[in-house]
């Protein structure tokens, strides 16, 4: 259970307080409400290039880390298809310093043009050492689009080609920072060694006084639904032939998400998973297998894949998934599965909140998604799954018609 106050500052910037007097740190974790989702689709891999230029220098902090390290701080910041964040942890009694150095950044970058062209290079070989020049590097590159045709979760955070990074203009930098990375748009949590009153009085020092911004308003095309099956066939030098099939699903915190997810534990996760049991260990069909689902705030993905061995083709493989699919669509989960992925799932969640960090992303993660009491429910929601349920699950979503195949060959 995730213990916290909250308070919303003047210029709309939402703040949580996660007090925990056991520890001597603190974490200080801001979440912009932007992903690669919110892009233009003429200009992608915005969200993803602006985590990079957030080091790059501010107003009146040429050098980001350096102050933080002085005083015995780490950070990181990552983005995905829905959110930005950004993380620091350091010795309480150094808090004021994080929020010298984000509130500096949230209220300007410094926009040096050096600083651009330095990290849209970083960028650029990211995209080439990462998705071009990596085996099945590219998988997402054709996936997203072969799955989505109207939704912008259609091309990867790292963007849908190089050029769009290419082509950025300082311009082009000014008007999505000022149009995302506002205190309207933000959401703050502070955890560990620190108090209401402490993080309140620093909050309105340091960011109250940067202009809220735009609310920004989200109006993203809808998905419609896939009424039939998809294919696409790729050939690239890969070690090994693998296949990918993608199946819609509902979004990260929508009650059909949880018996989904279970689903996907029970088909892929780990050694004694119903796919990786019997196409693995006992017909030795496949090199690798798993499931799992995308965790996509709006409608995700749930994704089997997998490596075959030499000597056994694609479509042998798929035959095999399938009948594993057709048995548990028919029969539905057994008792014994159904506790033993609820409980792996009550575990990894319990151990997740040990440390101070995650527990201050889960609540930013719940907040910005719309209930930050979500982040105190999960366990609750994953109990009540049932097994009728995992197996309604699939028989909506492990649909042939919901389903989008890759065959991934190896060359010759």
């Amino acid at each position: 259970m995730i213990h916290y106050q909250t308070f919303t500052l003047d210029n709309g910037l939402q703040v949580y307080v996660l007090e925990d007097h056991t520890t001597p740190m603190a974490a200080v974790n801001i979440l912009y409400n932007v992903g690669s989702r919110d892009e233009n689709p003429e200009k992608t891999g915005f969200a993803h290039l602006f985590e990079h230029l957030m080091f790059g220098g501010s107003k009146h902090i040429p050098d980001y880390d350096t102050p933080l390290q002085r005083v015995g701080g780490e950070n990181n910041a990552f983005t995905s298809a829905d959110i930005t964040n950004y993380y620091i942890t350091l010795p309480a009694t150094n808090l004021e310093t994080a929020f010298w150095l984000e509130s500096d950044r949230m209220m300007s970058l410094s926009f040096d043009p050096q600083v651009l062209e330095v990290q849209r290079n970083v960028v650029i070989e990211e995209f080439k050492q990462r998705y071009l020049n990596q085996p099945y590097g590219d998988v997402w590159l054709k996936l997203r689009p072969l799955a989505y045709t109207k939704h912008p979760y259609s091309w990867a955070t790292i963007g849908k080609e190089i050029s769009h990074i290419e082509e950025a203009t300082l311009e082009d930098v000014r008007n999505f920072f000022f149009r995302y990375y506002v205190p309207s748009n933000a959401l703050l949590v502070v955890a560990g060694n620190v108090t209401v009153e402490q993080v309140k009085a620093l909050s309105k020092k340091w960011f109250e006084p940067i202009a809220a911004g735009q609310p920004y308003q989200r109006a993203l095309p809808e998905e419609p639904l896939q009424t039939e099956a998809r294919f696409q066939e790729v050939e690239a030098k890969v070690p090994l032939d693998a296949l990918y099939k993608v199946y819609h699903m509902p979004g990260r915190y929508e009650a059909g998400y949880y018996p989904a997810d279970l689903l996907a534990d029970i088909l892929g996760r780990g050694k004694s998973s119903r796919l990786y049991r019997k196409l693995v260990k006992e017909q030795a069909l496949f090199n690798s297998i798993n499931a799992y689902p995308t965790g996509s705030l709006e409608p995700g993905l749930f994704v089997i894949q997998g490596n075959l061995n030499q000597g056994i083709s694609i479509e042998e493989g798929e035959k095999a998934i399938q009948e594993i699919i057709d048995e548990l669509l028919a029969k539905g989960p057994m008792e014994s599965e159904v506790l033993k992925v609820k409980n792996q799932a009550e575990a990894t969640l319990a151990f997740s909140e040990i440390e101070l960090l995650n527990r201050a992303m889960n609540l930013a993660f719940a907040a910005n998604a719309g209930n930050a009491e979500w982040a105190n429910m999960e366990a609750e929601r994953i109990q009540a799954v049932s097994g009728e349920l995992i197996q309604a699950a699939a028989r909506n979503i492990l649909r042939p018609e919901n389903c989008s195949t890759l065959y991934y060959r190896a060359s010759a």
